[in-house]
């Protein structure tokens, strides 16, 4: 097994799901008191299906492409959503006001 690549992926996933959708829904969930063993097995599970899906997804494309490509890919489509964040999500805001 190689642990370095274990341990950056588990590093990057828990980094990026702190605080995002699927933590707050289980708060909210775990706030109802009536099983949070329940809740936490359900996030658990969900979160394990998506990384499978992510895995097998990218293992599928990285057949094709090679992984220079994928990562300027990746880095092409975060840097759109951050531009879009930063400067155009400012007119839906001004619309609700």
């Amino acid at each position: 097994m190689d642990w370095h690549l274990l341990g950056i992926s588990f590093i990057t996933v828990f980094l990026s799901e702190l605080g995002d959708k699927s933590q707050l829904a289980a708060i909210a969930l775990s706030g109802q008191g009536k099983s949070s063993r329940a809740v936490f097995f359900g996030t658990a599970g969900a979160l394990l299906l998506t990384s499978l899906l992510g895995v097998l997804a990218g293992g599928a494309v990285s057949e094709f492409l090679p992984t220079r490509l994928l990562k300027a890919i990746a880095c092409a489509g975060f840097a759109v959503l951050a531009i879009r964040l930063l400067f155009f999500n400012n007119e839906e805001a001004e619309s609700v006001e």
